[in-house]
């Protein structure tokens, strides 16, 4: 498993202090709503969630040739970090467990059909303590109780933002979102 001592300091190294307070407060909430997923794993993906953050073009250059990205995530910084993630912490990190990979590629957009691992990360990483905004609490309460009315109430948080904002709405989130609101609706 992760040895999160020995990738302490090139972690903070590479994210920074700022970033890397993130990432551990993201650890902290996660084992909070976890639901009997395994601790490590959590621990994990939590600390590694970000850990392509504000060095994209240099995992860019460095992985080309596992980075069959699209145009449309490689101009969106916002989600790109969160692609790139998985082979960051694969070849950086040595972690090779799928579902951490996953949980790290879609804590930012989600998808369809979302394992509860994958909820986990994608709800920490919204409602850590120190994220503060219109509607943070609710989803906080929300994520203790009931993970898919957590991410469908954080997507919806999410689009109606990009909508105000007339930014670009990944598809993978409105896939996410939709496929709640069957799973839901039955």
């Amino acid at each position: 498993m992760f040895d999160f001592s020995k990738y302490k300091d090139k972690l903070k190294n590479d994210i920074g202090e700022k970033r890397f307070n993130h990432v551990i407060r993201v650890k902290d909430m996660a084992l909070k709503i976890n639901k009997n997923i395994d601790i490590e794993k959590i621990k994990t993906a939590a600390l590694l969630h970000d850990c392509a953050k504000y060095n994209e073009k240099y995992y860019l250059d460095k992985y080309k040739k596992y980075c069959d990205f699209s145009n449309e995530i490689i101009s969106n910084k916002a989600i790109l970090h969160s692609f790139l993630g998985p082979i960051v912490a694969k070849y950086e990190y040595g972690v090779d467990d799928e579902e951490i990979l996953n949980a790290i590629k879609y804590h930012t957009t989600g998808r369809e059909n979302m394992t509860d691992f994958e909820k986990i990360i994608f709800l920490a990483d919204a409602c850590e303590e120190n994220r503060n905004y219109e509607g943070v609490d609710k989803l906080r309460e929300l994520a203790f109780k009931n993970l898919d009315d957590a991410v469908l109430f954080s997507l919806d948080g999410t689009i109606k933002s990009l909508v105000d904002r007339k930014m670009v709405i990944f598809p993978l989130t409105i896939k996410a979102r939709n496929y709640l609101l069957r799973e839901k609706n039955g």
